[in-house]
């Protein structure tokens, strides 16, 4: 492992949650010199001292020992076309994504925040989803418009779907030329 890479991966952990030095050697039950060394990659840290670090920053010791920020837009065109099971079943286009996110989260570059806004976004389609019988059931109890009829309820429907795979198509496009992926309309739940 190496020790200035080592020692960058705890600054980092430690700067994004504000940690300082002291509160980080406070926490761990180390020194404040022992985390000094570390960050400025002098020496690595014990087994010990590594669960010690890990407990601290909140994170799993393999994440401290096996961590690379990865830039794969290959990964993230996967995931986001993985949404397309949608087509299958409704929940299958939040249930795959949330499966394929899961075991690389945090270590491939924008992954959780187009995973979460994937995710979101076809929560908020399926609630759309199945809302929309419910809506112009109510709509046509209360004769706002006259006439519904099944047709109204399927071509609705049908323009869901297609909104949802030109979402999942478009979004695949930008994240191909290195452009941050727009899902609209989502309920922010993760």
């Amino acid at each position: 492992m190496d020790k200035s890479v080592f020692g960058n991966r705890i600054k980092e952990l430690r700067n994004k949650r504000g940690m300082s030095q002291e509160f980080l050697a406070e926490e761990s039950g180390l020194s404040l010199r022992t985390i000094q060394r570390v960050e400025k990659g002098e020496s690595n840290p014990t087994g010990d001292s590594l669960k010690k670090l890990a407990n601290a920053l909140n994170v799993n010791p393999d994440e401290l020992i096996d961590w690379t920020i990865k830039e794969d837009k290959k990964y993230l065109n996967y995931l986001n076309m993985s949404a397309l099971t949608f087509l299958f079943f409704p929940i299958l286009g939040i249930l795959i994504p949330f499966i394929l996110w899961i075991p690389k989260k945090g270590k491939v570059q924008h992954l959780d925040q187009i995973a979460k806004s994937l995710i979101n976004f076809q929560i908020t389609w399926t609630m759309l989803l199945c809302l929309t019988p419910v809506v112009l059931y109510v709509i046509s109890k209360i004769e706002l418009i006259e006439n519904m009829t099944h047709r109204s309820l399927i071509i609705s429907i049908v323009i869901l779907y297609v909104f949802n795979l030109m979402s999942i198509l478009v979004n695949s496009a930008r994240i191909i030329k290195g452009k941050k992926a727009l899902y609209f309309p989502q309920l922010k739940l993760l």
